[in-house]
């Protein structure tokens, strides 16, 4: 993965300053038994682990010291059935949305209570059977399964789901797959309703004087243009905001926990706005006060760069390219997966361009060539043609010519020529919001 000097203390800096800097991170965590949330979020409540003889007391603790819940995480491997059909009253009564996660899984009596929510979404695995009975005794356990029944009618639970539960034995579980999901409607969502983020555009102003940036958000290789303008040395940040309030698992499915940190990686393009900051700490900050609406940042780490905006803020994330100057942050939601390492083919505007170089033959050919180019429009038609191995550019005829070979460098005033490679790009640290 690319390098730049002191990368590894920019990271650490980062990560401490985020761990400090971002207001959530200061509040504490609420437990009672299984149940948990966090003092910055009461509307959220986790039930994690067993449910044993003392959770629905402690999930009415849990309520009651939270006073917002909204929305249930469930991530359990059952347990006791009357406490599970008790805290599934509870979530019926008190109207909460029921989630499982990815990754996470809710299986036996947990089901009862995910069943409960008034709006409710299986992103993981929710699994179901009989219920077991170690004394044997008949009576208690058909008292059980009228309590069952009686509970799963009142939350409108399809005859399906119920049959299923019923057919499949103690020892064994049955997990709906994705197509039974949809069918048997286990997800259910609330009264529709939308969230219209006002993005304001952000114009940007050039500055006579400050050095130029490259359309992909850091300070380019030699010869590389400007066609993102440089914006004013102190733009006003930009304030997005909702009209509507989300729906709780909506909410739960926006909400940022967590940072992927890449070092080398530029995120170009989609922008929402750029600004000045002191640090990449503070670029990502910025970031997270956009309601949800920022989805990834690039800030340019080049000392060189004194003057005009450095940290790029995106309303996507972009496309991705090399740049041994660039630290960008991908916003991951609860939703959303820790990020898996991809490996693509760049040409770093810091590190393989080179000014009054020329790579004779090698060409692709006439219609690999490109006329009335830019530099910047050279380089990454190199990097998109899989064929391209290099380019050179001439600047008197923009001319933009692409290479199947590298030939032997020669020095020759007005061209550009650039070499790719292929990297591999993962994230440095996954820093945590809460």
């Amino acid at each position: 993965m690319p390098s730049f000097p002191s990368g590894l203390i920019r990271i650490l800096a980062f990560c401490l300053a985020i761990s400090f800097g971002y207001h959530p991170a200061l509040a504490g965590t609420k437990k009672f038994g299984p149940f948990s949330f966090e003092e910055s979020d009461p509307s959220v409540i986790t039930l994690t682990g067993e449910i044993d003889l003392y959770s629905a007391l402690n999930f009415r603790r849990a309520l009651h010291a939270s006073q917002e819940a909204r929305l249930l995480v469930l991530d359990s491997v059952g347990g006791a059935v009357q406490m599970a059909l008790l805290i599934a009253d509870d979530v019926h009564e008190r109207r909460v949305s029921t989630i499982i996660p990815k990754g996470k899984g809710c299986y036996s009596a947990c089901a009862f209570i995910f069943l409960a929510g008034v709006e409710r979404q299986v992103d993981g695995e929710l699994g179901v059977h009989q219920i077991s009975n170690e004394s044997n005794d008949l009576v208690s356990a058909q008292l059980s399964i009228s309590d069952i029944i009686d509970m799963l009618a009142r939350f409108d639970t399809p005859a399906e789901v119920m049959t299923t539960m019923f057919k499949t034995p103690p020892s064994q579980m049955h997990v709906f797959s994705n197509e039974e999901i949809g069918r048997f409607k286990l997800n259910r969502k609330a009264p529709a309703s939308t969230a219209i983020e006002s993005i304001p555009s952000a114009p940007t102003v050039s500055q006579e004087g400050t050095p130029p940036l490259t359309a992909n958000s850091t300070a380019g290789g030699a010869g590389e243009p400007s066609n993102q303008q440089v914006a004013a040395a102190n733009p006003t940040p930009i304030d997005l905001g909702q009209s509507e309030k989300l729906s709780a698992i909506e909410e739960f499915a926006r909400k940022p926990t967590r940072i992927a940190v890449y070092t080398g990686l530029d995120l170009f393009g989609d922008d929402l706005g750029s600004k000045r900051a002191i640090d990449v700490a503070e670029c990502a900050r910025s970031c997270l006060k956009m309601n949800g609406a920022c989805k990834a940042f690039t800030f340019n780490a080049n000392p060189k760069i004194v003057r005009g905006p450095n940290c790029f803020l995106k309303a996507k994330e972009g496309r991705a390219d090399g740049n041994s100057v660039a630290i960008s942050g991908k916003i991951l939601a609860s939703a959303d997966p820790d990020p898996t390492s991809f490996s693509m083919g760049t040409i770093d505007p810091k590190k393989a361009l080179f000014e009054d170089v020329d790579l004779p033959g090698g060409d692709l050919g006439v219609r690999a060539s490109i006329a009335n180019a830019s530099p910047l429009q050279c380089r990454l038609a190199c990097i998109d043609n899989d064929r391209c191995v290099a380019f050179t550019y001439i600047k008197k005829k923009r001319e933009c010519w692409m290479k199947g070979a590298v030939g032997t460098p020669l020095l020759k005033s007005g061209m550009i020529s650039g070499v790719k490679t292929f990297e591999t790009f993962a994230p440095a640290r996954i820093v945590g919001l809460n």
